[in-house]
């Protein structure tokens, strides 16, 4: 018959071992969480855009104003050049006092 002490290591050493199991599996949650909260974000921001193109097209919405937002609320290089907007100069990008 193992001794007390050799039980309870092996206890502890179980106990160890299905605590890092769980931590995996809640780890594995909280990633499966995120990714799709990623994917309802993407997919919300493509019907949004597929509406607003819509009204561009049908002329419920000016293209005009589409590019002023456009131009207004993009910053990144490649997304500028998307829609053939020139770069932000620095200058441009810098927010003014206060605002």
């Amino acid at each position: 018959m193992p001794k007390l002490d050799d039980r309870i290591s092996a206890m502890e050493e179980r106990l160890k071992q299905l605590k890092a199991r769980q931590q995996r599996a809640e780890a594995r949650k909280r990633s499966l969480d995120s990714k799709k909260k990623r994917q309802v974000d993407t997919r919300r921001k493509i019907l949004v855009g597929a509406i607003i193109l819509a009204q561009v097209e049908r002329g419920e919405f000016s293209e005009r104003e589409l590019r002023e937002l456009l131009d207004r609320w993009l910053e990144r290089e490649d997304d500028r050049a998307l829609f053939n907007l020139p770069p932000k100069t620095a200058t441009a990008l810098e927010k003014p006092p206060g605002g």
